[in-house]
């Protein structure tokens, strides 16, 4: 177990990278999530060593070494310290609720893991840490004449696939990791397998102009000389297309279409595509639960208040 994250995460103690190594093989987390847990725990420890006085005052926060933290440290962290950690994230680095949010459930998943699976700590100081209360603002999106105007402007020598990587955005709600990681051999007739957070599948059904817009773009989609062979969306190098391009490629359409490239991104597209099914597809809340592959339905519900 403790060798899977030793380049990635070189420096970071045992104890950590055991638990990165938990959350990824067995709890199934996306290798994004693992990142956010690592450094949401590294400014943890660094704050730690801080506050209870284990590194020289003139020692750049950024730059204090938490190789050797053990769980002899961890065992005298107490809640009062983790509310320390919080103000300190309020305060000093300026985190906003949702930011501090995240950082408490890292911090929980993290204790737990201790107390109940590697069985290291016999009390657990987060079991009642709060996490910050977090006012959910609506979702940015596209109203349907917005939308068609986006899909409107696209032009160019990659016009058929950037309209395919649109379309599949405005109507199926996908993830950019979700749409860049698509398989050809995951399109069956009008049905697209796709895989989202924590690796799980989900089944999305494609209408006339998703498949419409695929077929179109794999009629001149290169064959040669392609060094990925099974990805559906490729760049113009001939292998697959990576987040960076996608995002530009939305940016620029979202400007040509007179709209505020500052305002919208691939992630507005999938409120878009969300808010209009909601709005005008008759979709009730638990298939679109299951459409955007959100694990809890409170995340969706924010659609039904637009």
């Amino acid at each position: 177990m403790q060798n899977q994250f030793s380049n990635q995460f070189d420096g970071t103690p045992i104890i950590i990278r055991d638990f990165l190594n938990y959350m990824e093989t067995i709890k199934g987390k996306s290798k994004n999530t693992i990142n956010e847990y690592f450094y949401d725990l590294r400014l943890f420890l660094r704050f730690i060593k801080k506050y209870k006085n284990l590194v020289p005052g003139d020692v750049e926060f950024d730059n204090i070494d938490i190789s050797d933290v053990n769980i002899d440290l961890i065992k005298t962290v107490t809640l009062s310290d983790l509310y320390e950690f919080m103000s300190f994230l309020s305060r000093e680095r300026d985190n906003n609720p949702t930011t501090r949010a995240r950082k408490v459930a890292s911090l929980k998943s993290f204790f737990n893991y201790l107390t109940n699976k590697a069985k290291l700590l016999n009390y657990n100081p987060a079991s009642e840490l709060e996490s910050p209360k977090v006012f959910k603002r609506l979702p940015k999106y596209l109203n349907i004449d917005e939308s068609k105007q986006l899909l409107n402007v696209i032009e160019g020598k990659h016009q058929e696939r950037d309209y395919a990587i649109i379309t599949l955005f405005l109507n199926c709600g996908l993830r950019l990791s979700e749409l860049v990681n698509i398989n050809i051999n995951n399109i069956k007739n009008d049905t697209l397998r796709v895989t989202g957070k924590g690796n799980k599948e989900r089944t999305i059904y494609l209408n006339e102009a998703c498949v419409s817009a695929i077929n179109d773009y794999l009629k001149v989609r290169p064959v040669d000389g392609v060094k990925d062979k099974n990805a559906l969306f490729l760049s113009e190098r001939k292998q697959r297309i990576s987040n960076k391009t996608v995002q530009h490629i939305v940016k620029k359409y979202i400007a040509l279409s007179g709209l505020d490239p500052e305002r919208y991104s691939t992630h507005k597209l999938r409120h878009t595509a969300a808010t209009l099914m909601y709005k005008y597809g008759k979709v009730d809340i638990r298939a679109l639960q299951q459409i955007l592959g959100h694990e809890s339905i409170s995340t969706t519900e924010i659609y039904t208040h637009v």
